[in-house]
């Protein structure tokens, strides 16, 4: 099992811009599923918000999986290589 430093130093912090520009869904919608616990909730460094970029990657998965029980995700290590 890899320590929690290992896996954070692979990792990265996203913002708000991030995560509606990568999913295509409002600020608005993110901050109810927040509130609802249905999304990671942020990592506050003083007055800004950000979220691992794997909690965010691993809550899309989930979502397609809802609509498409038998999906397998890519290997995001891989696709980042190839620069996608």
């Amino acid at each position: 099992m890899p320590s929690p430093i290992k896996s954070l130093l692979n990792d990265q912090f996203v913002d708000m811009a991030f995560i509606v520009a990568h999913t295509g869904m409002t600020d608005k919608w993110f901050y109810k599923l927040i509130a609802l616990g249905r999304f990671p909730p942020a990592i506050k460094f003083g007055r800004r918000s950000r979220w691992l970029k794997s909690e965010v990657l691993a809550w899309e998965v989930e979502r397609i999986r809802e609509s498409r029980p038998d999906y397998i995700p890519p290997d995001y290590q891989e696709l980042s290589v190839v620069g996608l």
